[in-house]
């Protein structure tokens, strides 16, 4: 099994998100990324948006099907990740290290609810 970051935390819609002190860091889970295929196209938000929990804030397009990507935790994105714009393949290469957004979230404590341990995730779509 591939490395997976400690303290990833995972949503029923297929995202992980990780607590990095200032900034919560967020990609889409390996099974998401298997699901979808070879990635063609990322679309991303741009940085000072603001999203609340479950809302839709970014596009992934594969070979097999487009998949829009929801917030895990509501908040306003500080950083996007420029390199996947270009190269979008990067999430099949490396799904922990090819992050979407970091996000200043307002409101963890509530939002985190209902997030799974990466173990328990890897369980609900086995």
């Amino acid at each position: 099994m591939a490395y997976v970051p400690e303290g990833i935390l995972c949503s029923k819609s297929h995202e992980w998100i990780l607590d990095e002190g200032e900034v919560f860091t967020i990609g889409l889970t390996d099974y998401a990324v298997e699901q979808l295929g070879d990635i063609v196209f990322v679309e991303l938000p741009e940085v000072g948006a603001e999203f609340q929990k479950d809302e839709t804030f970014a596009t992934v397009e594969s070979v097999k099907a487009a998949s829009e990507i929801y917030m895990p935790a509501g908040g306003k994105i500080v950083e996007v990740n420029e390199e996947l714009i270009n190269s979008p393949e990067k999430l099949n290469e490396d799904v922990w290290g090819s992050w979407l957004v970091k996000v200043d979230c307002s409101n963890w404590g509530e939002d985190s609810i209902g997030l799974m341990e990466y173990e328990d995730y890897k369980e609900s779509v086995s």
